[in-house]
């Protein structure tokens, strides 16, 4: 293919409706979790969420809020042939679970149910459960995956997932291909000891404020991804550049494939490449960047790290370079 070819791509920061946080994977003591549903309900309310999905494990966990829309969902599980031997897939707008309520022989089933069944299948922490970008591969009804997921992040180190993220588009992905998500995938929400949430969620582009449109948005791709830190501005034109606009960044990255991508950086005394800052606030912090076209790999993905290590990442759009061997849809 040719930098020329044409792909289909939700850009949320050009489309019109309304901005909508998300948390979309915690649980309950109706499965492991602590909290009880209320008491979940009320976190993510404080917490100021638009959206809650509960994701219990082989549950639809519902519940009712004044302020949030409640999105029925549950985690589910699928075989895998090596250790851990089991990877887990959120079903997020499913209304019914499937029976017998036992794992599914693969990935790829397991997502396909998902979809069929009318919900959105996300890969829920595939570091923590040491998957690659051939199991995320293996199964194309999936729409993306957890490139955070918080839990696994303050307890184990391994809850970033953004390597095995670039690694599915370059080792066959398409640009559209993993839409990433931020989640708390919280247990102990209230625990006084040490609270494992308001760590990570999703911020849809939502037509309006429905469960539908908020799902049609998870499958599109008009959200991105945070643990503190905003987009505010994508916009690749089709000379390969890209303007960003973000809130103040330490630094902000184009990420791609191999050997690809560009970074600037606040510090003055740190090396850029590939960008060039075009405002910086009071501070000094970076508010908006503009990319140089992509040499190698026609997708990129933005990424903005904040002064106190908050980030933000768009998911992946069509930009620059002509590799031969990537294909479109």
């Amino acid at each position: 293919m040719s930098a020329a070819a044409t792909f289909v791509v939700m850009n949320p920061f050009t489309a019109p409706g309304e901005w909508l946080r998300c948390q979309l994977h915690c649980h309950t003591d109706q499965s492991d979790g602590e909290p009880t549903i209320a008491e979940l309900i009320a976190h993510y309310e404080a917490a100021g969420c638009d959206v809650l999905a509960i994701t219990d494990h082989w549950l639809i966990t519902r519940g009712e809020s004044s302020t949030m829309l409640m999105l029925p969902a549950s985690e589910l599980s699928s075989k895998l042939d090596r250790a851990p031997f089991e990877a887990e897939v959120l079903a997020l707008g499913i209304e019914e679970l499937p029976e017998p309520r036992e794992e599914f022989d693969s990935i790829a089933a397991c997502a396909q149910w998902i979809v069929d069944h009318g919900g959105v299948a996300y890969l829920a922490h595939p570091r923590w459960s040491s998957l690659t970008a051939d199991d995320y591969l293996s199964a194309p009804a999936l729409t993306g995956l957890e490139v955070f997921n918080g839990g696994c992040e303050v307890q184990q180190g391994n809850g970033l997932s953004d390597v095995l993220w670039d690694l599915v588009k370059q080792q066959g992905g398409t640009p559209l291909a993993a839409k990433g998500i931020a989640t708390d995938d919280s247990h102990q929400a209230l625990n006084p000891d040490g609270s494992d949430s308001r760590l990570g969620w999703t911020v849809v582009k939502a037509s309006e404020r429905t469960l539908a449109a908020v799902l049609a948005a998870l499958r599109s791709g008009a959200f991105y991804a945070s643990t503190g830190a905003e987009l505010l501005g994508l916009e690749p034109d089709a000379a390969g550049n890209v303007l960003v606009r973000c809130s103040p960044a330490a630094a902000v990255t184009l990420h791609s494939g191999a050997w690809d991508g560009g970074r600037v950086n606040a510090d003055p005394a740190v090396a850029d490449l590939g960008g060039e800052i075009l405002e910086r606030d009071a501070d000094g912090l970076i508010t908006a960047v503009r990319f140089s076209p992509l040499t190698y790999w026609p997708w990129g993905r933005i990424s903005v790290l904040a002064p106190d290590g908050g980030r933000a990442w768009s998911n992946p759009f069509p930009v620059g370079g002509e590799r031969e061997a990537f294909r479109p849809v």
